[in-house]
């Protein structure tokens, strides 16, 4: 048996080794111009691979600028992972549609990918025989209000730069601006010659009609000199450039007519809107929580720009909203913007419920056109709860019809009711005649115990405490928590806001104060005067 196990032993490491070898493939961007270098990054876990990647696959549609690897130990909960990344540049050498093809490690193997090469011709203006220059352009000329326009700087250099450069902060008036992810840098070649790109982009949204001029930007740095100095020791000397990029003018067109007057203006390039249940209300019953995820995502424009969706306000269901998730994605059309909202939604009856349908505007800049998205309406099947029908009021009984034995127990119960009501009214009668005699104590805790429990647990901020507290203070009370809550409005918004905080996520930021003051403050109820005064005695001259 132990031979056994010595044997299998390291034919399960060879397997484990094997399933969790991999090595994944990325690019610094999936679009460029022809002539600009693209960053390939390989990476694997699998520590048993000393060797390199065999990079000859790439020889017939890239040339192999350059070769770095990166080692690294993270760890995480105590576990330590290694990892193992080669960057590779690479440079294509056609136009297109170009696949990166599946490169070898050992056994594992990168999957493909995909990169778009676009044609363009080279400078031929003077500014290409400069050793740094910068250039401007935006993806399109005109925008709709609000909308995004795509700004990219890039700063060319064909000698070497020290670390000191800068660049004018980009300021546009009537605009709001954003940056698309990090500072870019890679080669590209510019009629024979080896240069050196940083490239930065900024999404633009114009927030009024018209003509909109983006100023020219300035870009400083020290050239790095390679003359032979006289003195070997001191630091060479540099020369400082200053170079500019022309104004570029963009035409802000104005929402267009046709688009409805009462609903939020939308220019995206494209929208989608989803919906997601936890738990899925397949099987609800009254008095169950679920929340509903509307997830809008908008591509062209930023979270803070997108409108709140149409609330769920349906008779028969309770609302508890929570707060809004904003979040924000860049790509290389721009940005992504992205809001979830989230509602506990709680059954206050049985039977069908309709939910409407959740509909968005928006105008499709990409089509210039109107466009509706929409989620379709849908019923919600409530069953009664169990454990609440007790809280059911009579009159939602369904009648039936008696049969024989139904009939034989109502008479029996008519004939009890009759000799017990007999039998008290003579108890009534002696009790009469007697001498008056104190009220017996009160079991239990008395109603000011119960108030003052009220107070501690609402001036403590905490809801079901509260709740325990102020169901059995109404027990002892001459009317329901409802009935009370129905003639008294204070009382009615506290307990909503109780409520709130029991089903959704809000919970611990509820304020008992009002509750505690609505407790406080509620009207006595008009009713009938008790014959018996507080001091427990019967009237001197009953009737």
């Amino acid at each position: 048996m132990t031979r056994f196990t010595a044997l299998l032993l390291p034919l399960l490491i060879c397997t484990a080794t094997a399933q969790a070898a991999e090595l994944t493939a990325s690019v610094d961007r999936s679009r460029l111009n022809s002539g600009e270098t693209v960053e390939l990054t390989l990476e694997t876990d699998d520590v048993t691979q000393f060797g390199k990647p065999d990079l000859s696959a790439l020889e017939a549609l890239f040339e192999v600028r350059g070769t770095r690897q990166v080692n690294q130990l993270n760890t995480l909960n105590g576990d330590n992972r290694a990892t193992t990344r080669w960057i590779i540049t690479l440079l294509p050498k056609e136009n297109g549609s170009v696949v990166i093809p599946p490169l070898q490690l050992g056994d594992a193997q990168s999957q493909p990918i995909t990169v778009q090469v676009i044609a363009s011709d080279n400078r031929e203006d003077n500014n290409s025989l400069d050793p740094v220059f910068i250039e401007a352009s935006l993806d399109q000329t005109s925008v709709y209000v609000q909308a995004q326009a795509i700004l990219t700087l890039r700063i060319y250099h064909s000698v070497s730069l020290y670390d000191d450069s800068s660049l004018s902060p980009l300021q546009i008036a009537d605009a709001r601006i954003e940056q698309l992810g990090d500072t870019r840098t890679y080669e590209k070649d510019i009629n024979g010659l080896r240069h050196g790109v940083i490239e930065m982009r900024y999404a633009i949204y114009p927030q009024h009609s018209g003509l909109l001029t983006i100023a020219p930007q300035t870009f400083s740095a020290t050239l790095v000199d390679t003359a032979p100095s006289a003195d070997a020791s001191g630091p060479k000397p540099g020369k400082l450039m200053r170079v500019s990029s022309a104004s570029i003018p963009l035409t802000v067109k104005p929402k267009p007519l046709t688009y409805p007057v009462d609903a939020p203006w939308l220019p995206a390039r494209n929208l989608s809107l989803s919906e997601s249940w936890s738990p899925e209300p397949d099987h609800t019953q009254v008095g169950d929580s679920l929340t509903r995820s509307l997830t809008l995502k908008v591509e062209g424009l930023a979270s803070s720009q997108l409108p709140a969706l149409p609330a769920t306000d349906v008779n028969g269901l309770r609302r508890y909203p929570d707060q809004p998730v904003l979040s924000n994605q860049s790509s290389d059309r721009g940005i992504i913007g992205s809001r979830e909202e989230r509602e506990a939604l709680v059954p206050s009856r049985s039977g069908a419920i309709d939910l409407p349908t959740v509909d968005v505007v928006w105008w499709n800049t990409f089509e210039d056109h109107l466009e509706h998205s929409s989620l379709p309406a849908r019923t919600l099947q409530v069953a009664n709860n169990p454990s609440l029908q007790i809280d059911t009021p009579a009159g939602t009984l369904q009648p039936s019809t008696p049969d024989n034995d139904t009939l034989w127990w109502w008479k029996l119960s008519t004939l009890i009711l009759a000799c017990t009501t007999l039998l008290g009214f003579g108890l009534w009668w002696r009790a009469r005649w007697q001498p008056a005699i104190h009220r017996a104590a009160q079991t239990g805790p008395s109603p000011r115990t119960l108030l003052d429990d009220i107070k501690r647990a609402s001036q403590a901020n905490d809801p079901h405490a509260t709740r325990q507290a102020l169901d059995a203070w109404a027990r002892q009370q001459p009317e329901t928590l409802a009935d009370m809550a129905a003639r008294f409005v204070p009382l009615s918004d506290a307990l909503d806001g109780l409520n709130g905080a029991l089903y959704s996520e809000t919970g611990q930021h509820w304020q008992g104060e009002d509750l505690w003051r609505a407790i406080r403050t509620i009207p006595a109820a008009e009713r009938v005067q008790d014959p018996v005064s507080e001091s427990g005695l019967p009237p001197l001259y009953p009737k």
